[in-house]
Order: C-alpha cells, then sequence, then structure tokens
C-alpha cells in the first residue's frame, strides 16, 4: 500500500511539473509583450534614407499578447490621447493588425481602413513594421524596443 501512495504521489509531482513547464511561454523570442516606440525610418523602396525620432515628451507603447494587441499615444501636442485595440496575427515575416476600436480619431479611420499589414523585422529587445507601397516598395517603419 504504502509503494502504490508513493507511485501515486511520485506521479502528481510529475504531472505537476510537466504542467507549470507547458504553461510558461518564452516571451523574449516572440512579439508577446510591452513595446515603445524609438524611432521612425524612412526608406527609398529598400534602403533607410532617414531616421526620425519622436518628439520631446511624445510616447507610443504597444502591448501584444494572447493574439490581441492594445497601443496607447500621447503627445503633448493633442489634447486626447490615442489609442486602439484589436487583434494581432504573424504569417512568416509579416504583421497583421486588425483593429476593433479605438479613440474618436481611430474610429474615423475605422471607416476607411481595419486591417493594417506590416513587413516584421523581430528581434529578441526590438521589432520594426515596415509599410510599403502598392508596388511592394519599403516606404516608412516604426521601430520599437522591448519594455522589460
Amino acid at each position: 500500500m504504502k509503494k502504490l501512495l508513493g507511485l501515486i504521489f511520485l506521479m502528481l509531482i510529475l504531472v505537476s511539473a510537466t504542467e507549470f513547464s507547458a504553461n510558461k511561454t518564452d516571451t523574449m523570442h516572440s512579439i508577446e509583450g510591452t513595446w515603445e516606440l524609438q524611432s521612425f525610418y524612412n526608406y527609398d523602396g529598400e534602403a533607410i534614407t532617414d531616421t526620425v525620432l519622436p518628439h520631446t515628451n511624445y510616447r507610443q507603447v504597444k502591448v501584444y499578447t494572447g493574439g490581441k494587441i492594445m497601443w496607447s499615444r500621447y503627445s503633448p501636442q493633442d489634447t486626447i490621447g490615442r489609442f486602439g485595440y484589436g487583434s494581432y496575427k504573424l504569417d512568416g515575416n509579416q504583421l497583421i493588425e486588425t483593429i476593433e476600436y479605438g479613440d474618436y480619431q481611430m474610429m474615423r479611420a475605422l471607416d476607411t481602413m481595419r486591417v493594417f499589414s506590416f513587413e516584421l523585422m523581430l528581434s529578441n529587445d526590438t521589432y520594426s513594421q515596415i509599410s510599403w507601397d502598392e508596388e511592394g516598395n519599403r516606404t516608412f517603419s516604426e521601430n520599437y524596443a522591448r519594455v522589460n
């Protein structure tokens, strides 16, 4: 009887240890997490032609978790903050954001476009979302750093 109880106890420990390790996600190798805008790039179709830093006190933060995205932006020139919420998916090196709702200006923009597709360049601590024109040429990017 003691051996049977010991075996059951050991199995419970192994199952619970497996469950804890299986639920832990490695967000440092994915877009999951919180990101803050660092700069913008302008492109000539392929190469970066200009780097633009955000204005003083301008902040833009994005949070990706469980297939959902939330972003918020504060600019001292605006009297009202900006925000949006929706879902996202990764398809190879493409980031696709579908915005469901947001602030007044975002909702007006959503009347014409809800799905935003970007080329994604992702590393552990940085990512860039790159826009392109109708011919597939890079035009502009937002560059983010992971917030720890």
